[in-house]
């Protein structure tokens, strides 16, 4: 059975519009006028036990919706949602047991106490048994690599392990279904590699699912094989992340290091990003790429090459620019 499934979900919401001016800001004392917004509209997607899939969407695009959805802190307009077999909006206390939704902006610690004394309150909140909540929080401080740090005041820790104490917070009672959103917003490549690597290693040992949402594509690649793609609410591509590259990859980058300086004239095979000294850059159409290198290979020496898919971010860039077009033609609004 799947993890979640939602079907045809929808929120909107009644938005006040507040007219310019004194006299519009009288007038809406009296009289206020609204619009619909439809921040998530009709998405529908499920996800199987053990998966990590990647959310990912523009900002206002209803991903932060969808997931307070899932975790039940606000009710659907329409549609229908069931994760680990509930429907989140009656917030039965089994269905609580059994996930977290870690916010990357959000804390659950308290500032002035270490981060010990928080584990235990979560393990008096849950109800944990004294066995279960040592044995999980050993196994979880190797794991997060913050054994020397569990006495130390929360204010005191850098924002790579305070968010790696937040994770701890939210696996303490063992979640069969892990929501993040935009865990290592605002971290180094450093604090990011080592959140990614124990959220892989977590999810090879236990099995949890995750869902996460991230405006840093290295965390997409890290972990998830799969992609869910929102804009303007609507889910736009459900799929796996390789299958991007594929339906939105329309150019290759084509890397060139000649034996002297790049010659002109190199715009007739493709669009030339760089050019300086003997290297050069070209963006060549996917179906081109084969015949432009057997000519540029037969006319000119070159001493080094490479051919690649453009950077992930900037495919997804393309799939919201494009998206947002249409949803402009047609207009269509949305709020994250």
């Amino acid at each position: 059975m799947a993890i979640v499934e939602a079907r045809e979900l929808t929120k909107v919401y009644r938005v006040a519009q507040k007219k310019p001016g004194l006299r519009g800001a009288i007038r809406g004392l009296f009289r206020r006028e609204y619009k619909q917004v439809r921040a998530v509209d009709g998405v529908s997607f499920a996800i199987e036990p053990g998966e990590m899939v990647a959310f990912l969407g523009p900002n206002g695009a209803g991903k932060t919706t969808t997931l307070k959805i899932l975790a039940g802190l606000i009710f659907p307009t329409g549609g229908s949602v069931q994760v680990l077999g509930f429907t989140p909006a009656d917030r039965a206390d089994t269905f609580r047991r059994q996930f977290s939704l870690v916010m990357g902006q959000k804390n659950q610690l308290w500032w002035d106490l270490p981060a010990a004394d928080s584990f235990h309150l979560h393990r008096e909140i849950y109800s944990l048994p004294e066995d279960q909540f040592t044995q999980t929080l050993g196994e979880l401080t190797e794991l997060f690599r913050v054994e020397n740090l569990l006495r130390q005041p929360v204010r005191e820790l850098s924002l790579g392990e305070r968010m790696r104490m937040e994770l701890i917070a939210s696996l303490l009672h063992r979640p069969r279904l892990l929501l993040l959103d935009e865990p290592t917003i605002g971290l180094d490549v450093v604090g990011q590699a080592t959140i990614q690597n124990c959220l892989r290693e977590y999810n090879a040992r236990r099995g949890v699912t995750m869902l996460l949402t991230s405006h840093y594509m290295r965390d997409v690649e890290a972990l998830c094989s799969r992609v869910l793609v929102i804009s303007h609410g609507k889910l736009v591509y459900d799929g796996a992340l390789s299958g991007i590259t594929d339906q939105f990859g329309r150019e290759k980058v084509v890397r060139l290091q000649f034996a002297t300086d790049a010659p002109d004239g190199l715009d007739r095979f493709g669009r030339v990003t760089s050019r300086e000294g003997a290297a050069a850059e070209l963006r060549v159409e996917r179906g081109r790429v084969s015949e432009a290198l057997a000519t540029i290979l037969d006319k000119y020496t070159v001493a080094d090459m490479s051919v690649q898919d453009p950077p992930l971010e900037e495919m997804i860039a393309r799939i919201f620019e494009e998206v947002g077009e249409r949803a402009d033609e047609i207009g269509v609004t949305g709020e994250g």
